[in-house]
């Protein structure tokens, strides 16, 4: 029985933590976004994201195509100035934001 109740306890936190680990890297996305790109781009990061829905940017992102995408909607961004840490944050900002994700609260 006290085995039940560790594992239920431990699936708990873990479920509740998931979201906020997703939650986390979006912001970490928003932040290098503004850092990093917001200059060159001339827009925020919301119109950025808003260039696709949810699954285009999935699709984008898992055909390795996300990078070229950014230059894409962003010509005056140098890839090579972008490290490729930072893309995996900013593929989660834009599909949080993306079109029909969460809309923004300014």
């Amino acid at each position: 029985m006290r085995r039940i109740i560790i594992m239920a306890v431990l699936s708990f936190f873990m479920m509740v933590s998931l979201p906020t680990a997703v939650s986390a890297d979006a912001n970490k996305g928003q932040k290098i976004f503004k850092k990093k790109f917001r200059k060159k781009c001339k827009f925020s990061g919301v119109k950025f994201a808003r260039h696709h829905t949810q699954a285009e940017w999935e699709e984008i992102y898992d055909d390795g195509k996300f990078p070229d995408e950014a230059k894409k909607i962003c010509p005056r961004l140098k890839l090579d100035k972008i490290k490729a840490s930072w893309w995996e944050p900013v593929y989660e900002f834009s599909v949080k934001y993306a079109k029909d994700g969460v809309v923004p609260k300014c």
